[in-house]
């Protein structure tokens, strides 16, 4: 440990020498990513679904685009390759930039020259063994270099859930993370190797493994836990030091509070970005720079210290723009609105059996904006509340409800929280609903069993009911969606999204979408399009509080008492400390420089 230690000391006393190099060759990256390569994505995303008229990407419609649109199939995956293209050139620009700037021989030039150089070098061939050697060291390019592409990838928070469920899914779960880890760190050396030496990934996947035989992948791992540990003590003293002086500076008039809040959070981007470029240029130092064996064409010496300085310069002036365009909307009181509360399947804080008459009644004194609910079509084409397609967890029955008749369904027990109730007819539940004022959100749960006409029943015997109460309904099905809008244009009916694949252009009037994959970005341009976003499913603070910055219309909750407990704390806008606070623990990654 006391090596590592003092291998580090020496990288930071290098890296002292070169900082401000060093930091515009990472916001440099990370603003072109951000600005210019994220948009475009996205714009050729939304323009080739659109020219295909297909209005989403989900699990339901892929294998139908892939039978009836062949050539958007083509689009995408052409897109997909560019994709791993990008992620693969803005490592390498980091690594050269690194090795160029730590030589003193860094110039623009001469980093675009090189990155067209690895270019030229891929193969199609190549291009799988990228995408897998990216998916196993996503862990540790994350402490390397936090680039906001792969920072975009990742498992949504139900999958996790789901996964976590029972001791045999865990322990897979678990094995599946260690067998990764282990890989990845075996093969961290791959993309250096392609870099650095010019090799073939094949080549550089063998001497990786070779590099890392015995025990010596444990001493990466080591140093790379050291530098990720000492980056977040860095961070948190930081962090600390700021918050604490602007909740000083908060008992100042508020116009002035308002102005070092401004300063402030600046201050905490930049900070943040310092030590993410200190991270990534001292575990690029300790471990890939021995690798170099080419020496960079570059200028010369002189002409290259001036280079820096004038792109340095640059970046600066760009990065304080964005950042402050994005910090003044952010602190802005009048960007605050409070979402809607809603109480997942009618239960709050365990009081009940969700989808049950008695847990709606004690959540009802909760006041929820919406109680959610989940509705199934039964044997004798009636409607009951009820979420899972099978009744043997909360029913102990082995059935599910479109084997059982209305009447049978209503005679069952339920069991869960240590309550028990009734199973409940829709009609009932949308009666008593009615009679305590409490506004639904409704989703109808179709299932291959259903009868042809399950949606257009449903409208006629509920339709008017529900819109004459404000209620919404929302469906994990798009057909059901275009079904519903088509038979009753009035009423509002938002489509569910369990991830946030790209900017869907669909007849919903919303969407419910899971939270772990929703972003600002969709958010606003939801909004753009008088659509509505409610996130799902929220239950720990922090995440309800991220919810409530990125503009979420709704947030739909199994703990409706902390929601509104987050929600009273969010619209205290006193304290500009707690939202620089709030903005540190639950607003983006260090790697974005706005909300």
């Amino acid at each position: 440990m006391k090596n590592i230690l003092t291998a580090i000391g020496q990288q930071t006393r290098a890296f002292q020498r070169h900082w401000l190099s060093y930091f515009s060759l990472f916001v440099s990256v990370d603003l072109v990513i951000q600005l210019i390569v994220i948009p475009l994505f996205r714009l050729a995303t939304t323009v080739i679904l659109q020219a295909a008229q297909i209005p989403f990407i989900s699990y339901q419609n892929v294998v139908i685009i892939a039978r009836h649109h062949p050539l958007v199939v083509v689009a995408l995956l052409v897109e997909l390759i560019c994709l791993l293209l990008v992620v693969d050139l803005q490592f390498a620009a980091v690594l050269l930039g690194i090795r160029d700037i730590s030589r003193e021989m860094f110039t623009v030039r001469g980093l675009v020259r090189e990155i067209w150089q690895t270019l030229r070098r891929l193969r199609p061939s190549s291009l799988l063994v990228l995408m897998v050697y990216f998916i196993l060291v996503i862990p540790f390019a994350d402490l390397v270099y936090r680039t906001p592409l792969l920072a975009k990838i990742q498992v949504p928070q139900f999958i996790l859930d789901y996964l976590t469920r029972n001791g045999l899914l865990l322990t897979a779960t678990v094995t599946f993370y260690i067998i990764l880890t282990f890989l990845g760190l075996r093969l961290v050396w791959a993309l250096p190797l392609m870099v650095y030496q010019r090799l073939r990934p094949r080549a550089a996947f063998r001497q990786s493994w070779q590099r890392t035989q015995g025990r010596r992948w444990l001493a990466v791992a080591l140093r790379l836990l050291t530098i990720g540990f000492l980056a977040v003590l860095v961070m948190a003293a930081f962090y600390a030091l700021v918050i604490g002086a602007q909740w000083l500076l908060d008992f100042l008039p508020q116009p002035v509070a308002a102005l070092f809040a401004n300063i402030n959070l600046l201050i905490i981007q930049l900070g943040s970005e310092l030590v993410t470029t200190w991270t990534g240029v001292v575990t690029v130092s300790l471990l890939f720079l021995p690798l170099t064996t080419t020496a960079p064409v570059t200028a010369s010496p002189r002409l290259a210290a001036k280079g820096r300085r004038a792109f340095a310069g640059l970046i600066l002036v760009v990065l304080v723009v964005v950042a402050a365009a994005g910090n003044g909307l952010y602190l802005s009181t009048s960007q605050h609105h409070r979402p809607v509360t809603i109480s997942h399947r009618g239960v709050a804080e365990e009081n009940g059996v969700q989808n049950t008459l008695p847990a709606l009644k004690r959540t009802h004194r909760l006041h929820p904006d919406y109680v959610e609910l989940d509705v199934h079509e039964t044997k004798d084409q009636q409607f009951v509340v009820l979420h899972d397609e099978n009744l043997k967890e909360l029913a102990g029955v082995n059935k599910t409800p479109r084997q059982l008749t209305l009447k049978q369904l209503t005679r069952l027990t339920v069991h869960e929280n240590g309550h028990q109730a009734k199973l409940a007819s829709f009609t009932t539940y949308l009666r008593t609903a009615d009679r305590l004022h409490q506004k639904l959100l409704v989703e109808i749960k179709p299932t291959p069993a259903d009868s042809p006409g399950m949606v257009k029943r449903f409208v006629d015997r509920y339709g008017t009911d529900l819109i004459q109460h404000h209620a919404l309904v929302h469906s994990l099905d798009y057909g059901v969606v275009e079904q519903l809008k088509r038979l009753e244009p009035r009423l509002p009916v938002m489509y569910i999204q369990p991830y946030n694949f790209t900017y869907p252009n669909t007849a919903a009037n919303g969407y419910s979408m899971e939270y772990s994959t929703l972003t600002y970005d969709f958010i606003t341009l939801a909004h753009l399009q008088g659509k509505r976003v409610y996130a799902w499913t929220v239950n720990e603070p922090a995440i309800m509080m991220q919810m409530m910055y990125k503009n979420a219309d709704g947030i739909i909750t199994d703990n409706l008492a902390e929601l509104n407990r987050q929600i009273a704390t969010y619209e205290d806008q006193r304290s500009y400390a707690r939202q620089l606070l709030n903005y540190i623990l639950v607003v983006p990654t260090n790697t974005e420089f706005a909300p």
